[in-house]
């Protein structure tokens, strides 16, 4: 029974891998520019994205490993030796120290040298000879040689450094926290890098993720048209030959002028040219919403999106929920955790117990009983933080200090930017993963639903017997000392990983605390001012394509108006919307 279960976990994280494989691949190539895509950026980027969402998945196999050791009464099952127990955990730890530092590797080398060797690509060079992937992959290795440099002295330093010393006050006698000490110097020096990683990508957590957190549901409402494609190619038609006409207007007036077109009439000419540039571009779009020359697939698919355009709004709001949710729940472990943990600063404010009732932790710990429920939830929550990031880098772009480096566009990111994105990324899951663990479901994170028999009576044997007395059966927490906690309590690895950064290293803890706090206004920043002010482009100040993206959201896949999704779905519009669209042209 315990193999075929563990079998079962491991094959829902594969099914999860190959998944998270997928999605990588489409926001790949989704969002790199046609023109310039590379095969070895596509792939790197891909490798990348997989591992760290791989990195952050790996939760919910760890709960639920664990949690599979103890029964309901709260006692270890059967099966459950100190030996297999130990197996279970050092297969997790193997696993989870191969995905963390392949993650590193892939941040800190892989990504920067593919960047160089992009760089590195000359085109005119390349045609005349002059130009070998050898001398290309040496003039990259070049480069990336102060990215090793960099490599070798965080491991030096986390080799050396001294871990924490002032270890007083607040039960740090107790057996959990006495395990998490480090005394190995290599693990020492793991740790220390992980707790880096996970500060700097704390530090661009906050801005990207918080603000792509609440950026993403009202986007999903206010994105919407408010105009069909039928309607809009019938009004764009409409407003074409008034321009046009007027042009012919101008031009006839102006014809045989000695002194030429009037500066007036000129600019007037001017900006109509300009008018119908837009108008024949628009009236293409809106052409090709409706799949006019196309094959009946690409015209039915067209119907089907116009169909579940209520569906993306509705989504819309209940995102609005779920976000708010998290940020309660966050807020929520925030003030727990520096009223009540119990050696605050001195190990990054670790919780021994819930003390306020919290809403996506209970909901955690009581999926957890049933897997693959939680595995679920999880992924879905990641996937939610994912995509926030991505709608915050894209929302924001890559900036250094003020000034905007690269942009990140559905179809127009350049190569370079993308690998930048990846990086981001990469720090940001670091990131999340500590803030899934630590804020959002903390006790789920550590103990999952694992609970145990407190003063329980005894069988003859001498095995606690909590079957009859439900009563005594508590949760697992770290501030325990009973002996029957201590054989049936196993914390999951992760937040072994996790909580060993913040003890050893305080300052690490420290910062990844309270910089939950931030990420907390900078949500909410941005949501009040979304809600209340719709942010406007201003057409002058973007090249043609950032123009045609503007155009083509009102042509979006989703709709406010069931007017308009009805219009999409007959093909055309009723004969009094055309005086109407007039005016929306």
């Amino acid at each position: 029974m315990a193999l075929v279960q563990t079998v079962f976990i491991w094959a829902a994280y594969a099914v999860a891998l190959a998944i998270v494989a997928l999605i990588a691949a489409i926001f790949t190539y989704t969002y790199q520019t046609p023109r310039e895509r590379s095969a070895l950026i596509s792939t790197v980027a891909i490798i990348a994205l997989t591992s760290l969402l791989a990195t952050v998945l790996l939760l919910p196999v760890d709960i639920a490993l664990v949690s599979s050791t103890t029964s309901k009464y709260g006692a270890k099952k059967d099966w459950a030796t100190p030996e297999e127990v130990h197996n279970i955990l050092y297969t997790l730890k193997i696993v989870y120290y191969a995905l963390y530092s392949f993650d590193a590797v892939l941040c800190l080398l892989i990504v920067p040298f593919t960047y160089f060797i992009y760089e590195e690509y000359d085109e005119v060079e390349a045609e005349q000879g002059r130009q070998t992937f050898t001398g290309r992959f040496f003039g990259a290795l070049k480069y990336t040689l102060i990215f090793v440099i960099l490599v070798v002295a965080i491991f030096l330093v986390g080799f050396f450094v001294p871990v924490a010393k002032d270890r007083h006050g607040g039960h740090l006698d107790l057996d959990y926290f006495k395990r998490l000490l480090s005394e190995n110097r290599g693990e020492r020096a793991l740790t220390f890098t992980l707790g880096l990683l996970i500060t700097l990508g704390t530090l661009i957590y906050i801005l990207y993720t918080a603000a792509g957190l609440a950026l993403l549901p009202v986007s999903f409402i206010k994105s919407a048209p408010s105009i069909s494609a039928p309607q809009l190619a019938e009004t764009t038609h409409t407003a074409l030959e008034v321009n046009r006409e007027r042009q012919r207007q101008l031009e006839g007036r102006n014809t045989g002028r000695d002194h030429g077109v009037p500066a007036k009439d000129q600019r007037e000419l001017e900006a109509l040219v300009r008018e119908e540039r837009t108008l024949v571009r628009r009236e293409r779009l809106a052409a090709e919403a409706q799949g006019e020359g196309k094959s009946f697939i690409v015209r039915a698919w067209a119907k089907v999106c116009a169909v579940f355009r209520p569906v993306k709004l509705i989504g819309g709001w209940l995102l609005i929920v779920v976000s708010l949710v998290i940020w309660t729940s966050i807020l929520i472990t925030g003030i727990d955790k520096a009223k009540n943990s119990v050696c605050k600063q001195h190990c990054g404010y670790i919780l021994g117990n819930i003390n306020i009732f919290q809403p996506v932790n209970w909901l955690f710990v009581k999926c957890s009983s049933v897997f693959p429920v939680d595995y679920v939830l999880t992924a879905l929550l990641v996937m939610l933080f994912f995509s926030s990031s991505v709608v915050g880098i894209a929302a924001i772009g890559i900036r250094f200090l003020w000034i905007k480096v690269f942009e990140i566009r559905k179809g127009h990111t350049s190569p370079q930017a993308l690998l930048m994105a990846t990086v981001m990324l990469t720090l940001i899951m670091l990131a999340i993963n500590y803030s899934i663990a630590m804020m959002v479901a903390p006790q789920y994170a550590i103990y999952g639903a694992q609970t145990f028999c407190s003063n329980p009576p005894r069988h003859p044997g001498g095995q606690p017997d909590c079957s009859k007395h439900p009563e005594l059966i508590v949760p697992c927490s770290e501030l325990s000392d009973d002996i029957n906690s201590k054989n049936v309590c196993t914390p999951s690895v992760i937040s072994t990983f996790l909580n060993r950064v913040t003890i050893n290293f305080p300052v690490f803890g420290a910062l990844s605390f309270w910089a939950q706090f931030a990420f907390l206004a900078v949500f909410l920043i941005v949501f009040l001012t979304t809600l209340f002010k719709t942010p406007k482009l201003s057409l002058s100040d973007f090249d043609q394509d950032a123009e045609a993206d503007e155009e083509e959201g009102l042509l979006a896949s989703t709709g406010r108006r069931f007017g308009a999704t009805w219009q999409d779905i007959r093909g055309k519009t009723p004969t009094s919307s055309s005086g109407e669209g007039s005016g929306a042209a």
